[in-house]
C-alpha cells in the first residue's frame, strides 16, 4: 500500500453572492451535500481538517487539508465535492505538508 501524501484544496464561490446576499435554493442544497460529503471524509480519516475564513468579500476561501495516495486520487476528492463538481464552488489543489500540529 502506498504511503499516504498530504494535499490541500482551496475552494472560493464561484457567485459572491451566495455569501453576501445568501445562497439561492439550489446553492443552499448544493453547500449541504458540500457539507456531507466533507464531513463523511472527516469521519473515515480522510481529512485532517477542513474550515473557511468568516469574511464575505473576494478575498473568501475555504480549505481542506487531507491524506491521499497520489495527486490522482486527491484530485479525485476534489472533483468528487459536489460544490465544485455542480460548479458552486471552484477549487485548486496543491501538494501539502503539516509541518505542525496542535490537539
Amino acid at each position: 500500500m502506498p504511503e499516504l501524501q498530504e494535499f490541500i484544496f482551496v475552494i472560493r464561490p464561484t457567485r459572491l453572492e451566495m455569501l453576501t446576499e445568501g445562497p439561492t435554493e439550489r446553492e443552499a442544497g448544493i453547500i449541504g451535500e458540500h457539507f456531507g460529503y466533507l464531513k463523511g471524509l472527516t469521519e473515515q480519516g480522510v481529512m485532517a481538517f477542513v474550515g473557511r475564513t468568516l469574511n464575505a468579500d473576494a478575498e473568501t476561501f475555504g480549505i481542506a487539508v487531507f491524506r491521499a495516495a497520489s495527486e490522482q486520487e486527491a484530485r479525485g476528492i476534489m472533483l468528487g465535492d459536489p460544490a465544485v463538481r455542480q460548479g458552486v464552488m471552484s477549487a485548486t489543489l496543491y501538494p501539502f505538508k503539516i509541518v505542525l500540529q496542535g490537539r
